[in-house]
């Protein structure tokens, strides 16, 4: 499985921004797909996850600001960021996990928001 995440940038407090994560190869058995993030204190930390069956889960920090959300036929998972705040600023991983328990990573894609 390979992972293709795109989206980050430079970005106000209170803007919004999205990142998407093209999944490719052998992607049938998957059944979670998540954004982490890695701040300043290189601690990766999840963000959101989708299961293949639609259900998500927010970390506390982005309820109510971020959606995750899936695009099955284009092998797409997206997260919504929106009122960011600069404690948001971080690298942002996708992940895919397979029935078999394998987790795939995505290379990150940078996220700063300026205060």
């Amino acid at each position: 499985v390979q992972l293709q995440a795109s989206g980050g940038g430079l970005v106000q407090a209170g803007g919004s921004l999205e990142l998407s994560c093209v999944f490719s190869g052998s992607t049938f058995d998957i059944v979670l797909m998540g954004w982490y993030r890695e701040g300043p204190g290189n601690q990766r930390d999840a963000v959101a996850t989708i299961t293949s069956g639609g259900v998500t889960v927010y970390a506390d920090s982005v309820k109510e600001r971020f959606e995750i959300s899936r695009d099955n036929a284009k092998n797409t998972v997206y997260l919504q960021m929106n009122t960011l705040k600069p404690e948001d600023t971080a690298v942002y991983y996708c992940s895919a996990q397979t029935l078999r328990d394998r987790i795939y990573w995505g290379r990150g894609t940078q996220v700063t928001v300026s205060s």
